[in-house]
């Protein structure tokens, strides 16, 4: 266990290790593609690590990071792919709204995923009725 107050990175190089490893394992080809995160995700050793996988991280700079102008060449950040990061999250916080799904209880992953599937439909549902 560990304290509430820890920052948004907090063993965020870990955890895209875990990430990457899982992609590899699936034999999935990520190169060129791109790591969405928010200014707080804005480390240099987050950005070192994300390149050398061939990942563009697209991350807005956060200014509070700096002293001094930096020098060399500018940052990579695309704010069209960035305003599309608001898709996932929102898809998210639409799950979130389903409390069963919140925490996995489940102990098949054929329920879990029938439960996210029911979950969807009634998203998707909501929406349809909405413009009739």
């Amino acid at each position: 266990m560990i304290a509430g107050n820890h920052h948004d990175t907090y063993e965020l190089i870990g955890r895209l290790k875990g990430i990457f490893r899982q992609l590899n394992q699936l034999g999935l080809d990520y190169s060129n593609a791109f790591f969405n995160g928010d200014s707080a995700f804005d480390t240099k050793a987050a950005r070192k690590f994300l390149w050398n996988r061939g990942v563009k991280p697209n991350i807005p700079e956060n200014k509070r990071n700096r002293k001094h102008v930096k020098r060399g060449r500018k940052r990579h950040f695309d704010k069209v792919v960035y305003k599309k990061r608001f898709v996932s999250e929102r898809t998210f916080a639409w799950i979130d709204k389903f409390k069963r799904l919140l925490v996995r209880f489940e102990r098949r992953k054929v329920y879990w995923k029938g439960f996210h599937l029911l979950a969807f439909t009634l998203i998707n549902l909501r929406n349809v009725l909405a413009k009739v």
